[in-house]
C-alpha cells in the first residue's frame, strides 16, 4: 500500500513537463543538483569542525 509504480511515475513526469515546459526542466535539474551539492558540502564541512571544548570555571 502506498508504493509508486511505473504508471504513477509517468503521470508525475508528464505533469512536470506540462507545468514547466521542455526548456525549463534542464535549468530546474541543474539548480536542484547545485543545491544538493552545496548541502552535502556543508554537511561535510560541519563534520570536520571539532566541537568546542567546555572549560569549567574556577571558583574563587
Amino acid at each position: 500500500m502506498g508504493g509508486l509504480g511505473a504508471p504513477e511515475i509517468i503521470l508525475i513526469l508528464v505533469a512536470i513537463l506540462l507545468l514547466f515546459g521542455g526548456k525549463k526542466i534542464p535549468e530546474l535539474m541543474q539548480g536542484l543538483g547545485k543545491g544538493m551539492k552545496e548541502f552535502k558540502d556543508s554537511q561535510n564541512q560541519e563534520e570536520k569542525i571539532p566541537a568546542p571544548v567546555k572549560v569549567e570555571e574556577q571558583k574563587l
